[in-house]
């Protein structure tokens, strides 16, 4: 029975189905009895029928070549009698189903069609009527003549309708295979079927060819498949097919490779169920797709997500997963050293912005490689973001080792890049720092950015080593980042004026007044040299600009009004300031809110900002200078500022610096320096005004060679607005 169970399951024969079946025949327990009682009657005419039924089918081609085979009929003939004479049992039981239905299964693979077997029922039935009513009247036998037509006829709509009902199934069957197969070739699937009790292997064409074979090439036992699977995939497809087999998963779904013709490998994605066929044995059945160009591209975004697209170099986030597998075997027993160093390219924005950023990827690139080229086997080299990269020094024989690659790195990069016809030196600033067991990758990032920070602050193309103390110092740049940049909204901020004089009469009333801001904190002062850095890089020197322009305008005009009508003042001008698109009209509404004449006002700028300039600095400055404010640059000569831009920009003074100044009187090249400046800007038509007299000596030498302003602590230190309004009208 379990064998045959789905095909009674299919044909409704539980003991409801068969109840309903017996019911609508009429069928009761007299019937079995009536037939119990012919029984002897039933065998005779039956064994009769059997002989004459044989004869008969040999007159047809089509059952005269199911019958061929040697000792065929009689077997045949011998199954029959038994067939006919279980009719006359009475007893419709599961036995008596089971042998229904396991023959019509045998007459089915034998190639016999359901005309036939109706037909030799139809026969059986006339041949059993004429032995039942032997003797029977002329009338009589009319009669049964005229039943037995019927049956013919009967027999005949059976076997036709039969034949429509299998012949829709068929059609339906083979739409629906149809369908599959369209859906397969669609979906470029493989088709596999596995016989788990005789180990019998079907595969289909397109299962073959994924791997250049034909389905005969493959072979039919299991083992032509699994030893096609790859050695490290073996045990996981084995075990995947067994937790399905075992009720443990409700299918198969495993991904494996699979090896070729050629001897490479495929990615495959296996599906499978197991069922029982209708003959009860257990078959694992599904389909097999080629997923190598899914694997591929799941390869490359991989990839993608662990590397940079530029250099190929790993990025911030693997270094994060190398960095933590590195820093817990620092826990182990007897682990060596580790050092992280933070690689920042000097000065790369000029690069940029001069060259474009094309070049600047290939500067990039062939840093990369100077890097790779430093690296010892195991250690890692990821690029951090810009122009950033990070290296992760692992299994050092000692702390200081790092230091040794760091140099390397530093020389490895003095070498000059070379682009066609253009070649470039390119600089790095390097963080060293120590990598501890379980740290983090920001905590050592942190260290390594401190020591890097440190580097830079040191003069750049060079390498520092973390200490504590840069932690400090980090904590204390980050207290006063945080309190300068909230400065201007609690009112910190404060300006103090130093006296620009005439030096024909150093003695008299200052002529101008530089300003500079101030910071006091907590009640403590801060030096400009530590804020204004930190304003600069955040842009809130731009509203703490446009505050010190407010409050010099108005304080200037008020010294003019009681007292000092010629008194002008000197403002420090930020390129950021000058950046800004609406500057020159801000400055306009400052100037005429306070009531200060233009000519009254000076900016100060400085000689980086004429190198780094863009066309919208040049035509601020000349808009400001239409507008009769005085431009200035300041401590001229101590950067590489062309004398071109002297002529092309609106200047109206020079500032010597301080650094020209000193012992001037006594070092004739520093002397010959102040006399060319000095000349070069009278000839220009430019004032000069002196910075940083220390001594009357310095005041007598500018007055010798024709420069007549000056300012520094021998005239007047910076002072607060009060201490100057004494000064001014004492």
């Amino acid at each position: 029975m379990p064998v045959l169970k789905p095909v009674f399951d299919k044909l409704g024969l539980d003991a409801d189905g068969l109840q309903q079946r017996l019911h609508f025949l009429d069928w009761s327990a007299a019937d079995g009895e009536r037939l119990r009682r012919i029984a002897h009657f039933g065998e005779q005419a039956s064994n009769d029928f059997v002989e004459a039924l044989y004869q008969r089918l040999g007159q047809y081609p089509e059952t005269r070549a199911i019958l061929r085979g040697e000792g065929l009929v009689d077997r045949l003939k011998h199954s029959q009698r038994g067939y006919y004479g279980r009719l006359f049992s009475g007893e419709i039981d599961q036995s008596y189903l089971e042998e229904r239905v396991r023959i019509g299964h045998i007459h089915e693979k034998v190639g016999v069609e359901l005309k036939w077997y109706l037909g030799a029922y139809r026969l059986y039935l006339s041949h059993m009527l004429r032995g039942w009513f032997d003797g029977l009247s002329v009338e009589q036998q009319s009669r049964l003549a005229d039943f037995d037509s019927l049956l013919k006829i009967v027999f005949f709509d059976m076997s036709l309708a039969a034949d429509a009902y299998i012949d829709a199934e068929h059609r339906a069957l083979e739409a629906s295979e149809a369908r599959y197969a369209h859906a397969l070739r669609g979906a470029n699937d493989g088709i596999w079927d596995w016989d788990l009790q005789q180990d019998q292997l079907y595969v289909s064409e397109r299962w073959a060819s994924m791997l250049g074979l034909t389905p005969a090439q493959v072979g039919q036992r299991s083992m032509h498949w699994f030893e096609r699977v790859h050695p490290d995939d073996q045990a996981d497809l084995q075990a995947a097919i067994q937790q399905h087999l075992h009720g443990g998963s409700p299918w198969i779904r495993h991904e494996y490779r699979m090896r070729r013709s050629d001897g490479s490998y495929l990615w495959v994605l296996t599906r499978g169920v197991v069922e029982m066929d209708v003959s009860g044995r257990r078959r694992l059945a599904g389909s097999q797709t080629d997923i190598s160009e899914r694997q591929r591209f799941q390869r490359e975004l991989e990839h993608a997500a662990q590397h940079d697209p530029l250099t190929g170099l790993i990025n911030r986030h693997q270094l994060g997963v190398q960095l933590q597998r590195t820093a817990s075997q620092l826990s182990r027993p007897g682990a060596r050293h580790a050092a992280l160093l933070f690689i920042d390219l000097d000065r790369f924005k000029l690069i940029n912005d001069s060259l474009g950023h094309a070049a600047g990827d290939r500067v990039l690139l062939q840093v990369a490689e100077r890097l790779r080229g430093c690296l010892r086997p195991g250690d890692q080299l990821a690029r951090f973001g810009g122009d950033e990269f990070v290296m992760l020094l692992d299994d050092l024989a000692c702390a200081e080792d790092a230091e040794v690659v760091a140099a390397r790195v530093l020389a490895a990069l003095r070498e000059p890049l070379c682009f066609g016809e253009r070649c470039l030196v390119v600089s790095a600033s390097i963080g060293v720092a120590p990598l501890l067991p379980g740290q983090g990758l920001e905590e050592a990032l942190q260290a390594a950015d401190m020591a890097l920070y440190s580097a830079k602050d040191a003069g750049k193309a060079r390498f520092e080593r973390y200490n504590q103390s840069m932690q400090e110092r980090a904590r204390q740049r980050l207290k006063l980042e945080s309190n300068v940049l909230q400065a201007l909204q609690r009112g910190e901020f404060s300006l103090n004026y130093q006296p620009i004089f005439d030096l024909t009469a150093p003695h008299k009333a200052p002529v101008a007044v530089e300003v500079l801001l101030r910071w006091s904190h907590a009640g403590e002062s801060v030096s400009p040299a530590a804020f204004i850095p930190v304003l600069e890089e955040s842009a809130e020197i731009i509203p703490v600009g446009y505050w010190v322009l407010e409050q010099a305008c108005r304080q200037t005009l008020a010294w003019q009004r009681d007292g000092a009508p010629g008194l002008h003042c000197s403002v420090n001008l930020s390129g950021r300031q000058l950046q800004e698109p609406n500057f020159v009209s801000r400055l306009r509404q400052i100037l005429q809110s306070a009531g200060l004449p233009a000519q009254s006002l000076v900016l100060e700028i400085t000689e980086s900002l004429l190198i780094d300039h863009d066309a919208g600095v040049l035509a601020s400055l000349r808009e400001l200078a239409e507008l009769g404010v005085r431009i200035a640059l300041d401590d001229f000569g101590t950067g590489y500022c062309s004398l071109g831009y002297l002529n092309r920009f609106p200047l109206h003074i020079i500032k010597l610096d301080r650094s020209f100044l000193h012992e001037a009187h006594e070092n004739p090249r520093q002397l010959t320096i102040c006399r060319a400046i000095i000349a070069l800007s009278k000839s220009l038509g430019l004032s000069v005004v002196a910075e940083g007299i220390e001594h009357l000596n310095q005041v007598e030498l500018m007055l010798q060679e024709g420069c007549t302003l000056g300012q520094g602590f021998k005239l007047g230190r910076p002072m607060s607005a009060a201490d100057l309004q004494r000064q001014l009208f004492h």
